[in-house]
């Protein structure tokens, strides 16, 4: 019987194991969900969702933290707000406004930012838009609009920090913001566009994962469902709430700080043998 070749798919440059230190659970230096000595840049990370996963890379041990998001004011006062919860000199937190779908600033930001902490090591992307208009009102831009945002803002990052990754031979974990709404369809809300750029972000992270995997770097996406964010508390929403809560097993929305775990999850060597996947954080809602 003829030998099976060996499996050369991310020959000759397999990406290493996490070291034992790397894998302890117990608290201090390397422990299993430790970000130290990881720097970390959040899109959409000056509000929201993006705020809360900055918060929580600080508080697991990321000593750099970039935000990236298009408002300056809102950015420098996301800034403020996590300088003081971290005043320590070892902790770096800056700000930049940059806008997801300008590939050129981009990724000037992202190489700058890589030159300034001397590496990227995580990627979240948060950065996205969302509304909700019937399939027969869009216009080919409000239709486009979601698109270049939601999914060509979101390869442009991992393209660019990707690419920083590989350069400076670091390797590295690129999470993407996906939804709930890539695997099932919203209701009773209209969301053609928003799905769709959201189930293309789940095949990215795959497409991705497969092509990086021998630079060692992991992509996974993350698909929160319904989350008390600014964005679900407009008056507009009263009346679509409760068919939200009904049709979730949970009977609530979710906490910002939920959405905390699972990704740091992915980021950390907690996750180190997770790449290609997707994470539904969403109290059941997909279930059904």
């Amino acid at each position: 019987m003829a030998r099976v070749p060996e499996m050369t798919f991310c020959a000759p440059k397999r990406p290493a194991s996490p070291t034992a230190a790397e894998m302890k659970a117990n608290a201090g230096v390397g422990t299993r969900f430790s970000l130290e000595n990881k720097y970390a840049l959040v899109t959409g990370g000056a509000r929201g969702l993006g705020l809360a996963i900055a918060k929580g890379f600080l508080e697991h041990g990321s000593p750099k933290v970039a935000l990236f998001d298009v408002d300056q004011e809102q950015g420098d006062a996301a800034v403020d707000e996590l300088r003081t919860i971290h005043p320590e000199p070892s902790t770096r937190i800056v700000f930049k406004s940059v806008d997801v779908t300008d590939a050129e600033a981009l990724a000037v930001a992202v190489q700058e930012t890589a030159e300034d902490f001397g590496a990227i090591h995580v990627l979240a992307t948060f950065a996205g838009i969302v509304n909700s208009v019937r399939a027969i009102d869009y216009t080919a831009e409000t239709f486009s609009r979601l698109l270049d945002v939601n999914t060509t803002g979101t390869f442009l990052a991992a393209q660019a920090v990707g690419k920083e990754m590989i350069n400076r031979k670091t390797g590295g974990s690129i999470i993407l913001t996906a939804s709930m709404a890539g695997h099932i369809v919203n209701y009773p809300q209209t969301h053609v566009a928003y799905g769709t750029c959201k189930a293309a972000v789940h095949h990215m992270a795959r497409c991705l994962a497969a092509e990086w995997a021998s630079y060692g770097i992991r992509v996974n996406s993350l698909s929160p469902g319904y989350m008390d964010t600014r964005l679900n508390a407009s008056e507009d929403l009263t009346d679509v709430l409760p068919i939200w809560y009904e049709r979730t097993p949970m009977g609530r929305m979710g906490d910002t700080n939920e959405i905390v775990g699972p990704v740091v999850l992915l980021a950390s060597p907690a996750g180190s043998f997770m790449t290609g996947a997707d994470l539904k954080v969403d109290g059941g809602y997909t279930l059904f």
